[in-house]
């Protein structure tokens, strides 16, 4: 009875926190807080103690046009939504995919960005691995981190291959590196990044991706006012010639 009790004071407590209108509150407060990984080159990225990365600096630009600071809250791929629901924060930023059922549980907000999933492999490699049935084998090693969609990717075309799964993106990376995995499944974005900056990496099928999607910004499905403010803000944002800038420092 306890923790019926204890679970039924939770809900009311989270649908008092979502039955307030997030942008009136976020301004009263003068904060908006943003849930990231930070795991997800070239989006976000936990740099010691800085966040970095092209949706830090969009998370820092909604911020300033409403005249507000910006505060960065840790989550997982994982608990991304169920962190949303418990009102640990406003929005969801950081190379989140928008799918239908991202969408059905929360709010996704206007794309940003077409993309596709690729592999991330070594240097040299890249013709070897060029089609689901090159990897989908036994003895290829598949790298995915826990809870995304490259994870649900793997599970649904790659289920021959051995999949090695890790809790934080970035560690993928580093074993394909270093012979852990032979593959890691990606989008095109990061895969390109980490070809610049490894010169024992490259990407496969970078242009000719395995998938089409699209990214977005994701809030609790009960916030329309917080989420036509930010494709509002998005919108100007781009007529301004501010997002272009950006996507060009980032994602080029």
């Amino acid at each position: 009875m306890k923790k019926i009790f204890i679970s039924i004071l939770l809900l009311l407590s989270c649908l008092s926190a979502y039955g307030k209108d997030k942008v009136e509150e976020i301004m009263k407060k003068g904060v908006i807080r943003i849930g990231t990984t930070g795991d997800y080159k070239p989006f976000t990225h936990l740099n010691g103690d800085k966040y970095e990365g092209y949706d830090i600096e969009v998370a820092k630009l909604i911020a300033k046009e409403l005249g507000v600071k910006v505060e960065f809250v840790p989550t997982t791929w994982k608990t991304l939504i169920s962190d949303l629901n418990e009102d640990k924060y406003d929005v969801a930023m950081g190379g989140i995919t928008r799918t239908v059922k991202r969408q059905v549980e929360a709010q996704m907000s206007n794309p940003y960005l077409i993309f596709g999933k690729c592999y991330l492999v070594r240097k040299g490699e890249k013709e070897k691995y060029n089609s689901i049935e090159a990897v989908n084998k036994p003895s290829v090693k598949v790298g995915v981190n826990i809870g995304g969609t490259n994870e649900i990717f793997a599970d649904e075309h790659l289920f021959k291959a051995t999949i090695i799964r890790y809790k934080n993106n970035l560690d993928v990376p580093v074993a394909v590196e270093k012979g852990e995995v032979d593959v890691m499944v990606t989008e095109n974005p990061e895969a390109i990044t980490y070809e610049k900056i490894n010169s024992k990496l490259e990407g496969a099928l970078t242009e000719a991706t395995l998938t089409k999607s699209q990214m977005g910004y994701m809030v609790h499905k009960d916030q329309q006012h917080l989420l036509n403010t930010i494709n509002f803000i998005l919108a100007e944002l781009e007529v301004r010639g501010t997002i272009p800038e950006l996507k060009n420092q980032y994602l080029k």
